[in-house]
This record gives structure tokens, sequence and C-alpha cells, in this order.
């Protein structure tokens, strides 16, 4: 189990029948993410930084952990805003698409076996790649979920297929091409953050 003070806690699973489960978590008061991004649109620089301190804080632990775990589908939306707003605290949710390490050599990396499945905005080009040997992953798509994750908050927009379907940022390759991070002049960011 995973016991970590931003991560919500699994009280309990059990099976309904041959292809189903269910899961019993912790209740957490509050909005996502995602919900207050779309009311707020973009969110102080000082708070965004908090919320993504604590994100870091958990995919610390999960990295850490042995064998490591990989959320893989980190996003404004599976971030829940403990107290609705963005200066408290946050905890993770969704760990659906989670990648147990087990099979890494010393935890480096892993080969992909749900390729297609996440959020396509927030995950890392090399998920995108096609081929007959599935690419490795590790640790480090959860870093460039985080990344996409502050610029949001920081701009008010994804950074790569903003005004994009996940159909089209496939069809297009648009995270296979995301080479360059284009910063806006406002609002105005410390270069820290940038």
């Amino acid at each position: 189990t995973l016991d970590h003070p931003r991560i919500v806690r699994l009280f309990d699973l059990f099976t309904i029948d041959n292809h189903s489960f269910c899961t019993v978590l912790e209740y957490c008061d509050g909005n996502d993410l995602d919900f207050y991004l779309k009311q707020n649109k973009q969110i102080p620089e000082k708070e965004a930084r908090s919320i993504i301190m604590q994100v870091v804080s958990a995919l610390r632990y999960l990295s850490e952990k042995r064998p490591p775990i990989i959320h893989y589908d980190l996003k404004p939306a599976n971030i829940l805003l403990q107290s609705g707003t963005t200066s408290g605290a946050i905890k993770i949710t969704d760990f659906g698409l989670s990648k147990i390490m087990e099979d890494a050599d010393d935890g480096d990396s892993i080969e992909l076996t749900s390729q297609g499945a996440g959020t396509y905005w927030y995950l890392p080009p090399e998920t995108f790649v096609v081929g007959h040997n599935p690419p490795k992953i590790s640790s480090k798509v959860d870093v460039w979920s985080v990344g996409v994750i502050f610029y949001q908050c920081l701009y008010g927009r994804r950074p790569f297929g903003h005004e994009q379907t996940q159909q089209k940022i496939l069809e297009e390759n648009t995270i296979l091409k995301a080479t360059e991070v284009t910063f806006p002049p406002k609002p105005v960011v410390s270069s820290a953050a940038q």
C-alpha cells in the first residue's frame, strides 16, 4: 500500500465479478486542479510552486519505493485540492494506469505495455514511439507530466497540443515533435519557474 500525505489512501479492494473490482479510497473534500484551472485559467506562481512541490514529494516517494512505481497518468484532474483552493494541501489520485517497475534492471526503466493509454497532453515523447520493440519508460514520464502541469498552471494552457484533441495529437505526432517550449511574455514568471 501507499502511505504518503500527498497520495489518496487505498482502504480496501474487493472483487465484484471475474472482470470487475472496486476500491474504497480516502474521501477528499474539494475539487481537482483541472476544475480549478477551467474556472480560473491560471494560478499565481507562488501557489503553482506549492502545488508542484507537493506533487514532486509524492513522486519522490513513489520512485523510492521498492519496486518503484510510475503514476503514468499525472494530470490536473488527478491532483485533488483538499481545501478546494490552490493554497492548501493536495493529494494525487487515480493509479489505474500506474506501472510497478518489478522487471526493471536497477529500477531504471521498463517496457511500455500500454501504448496509447493515458492523457496525451501530459505524456512525454517516448510513450508515442511506435515500432517492433516497445519503448522503455521510467519515472521520467511523471517528471515530464509535472512540467506540463506547471506550465499550464502558470500560463493557462498546455505547452503542446493545447487546442488539439487526443486523436489529433496522435495523428499529427504533436508530442513526438515537441522539442522546444515557448514561454509567452504574459504573465511574467520568474526565470526559475521557466
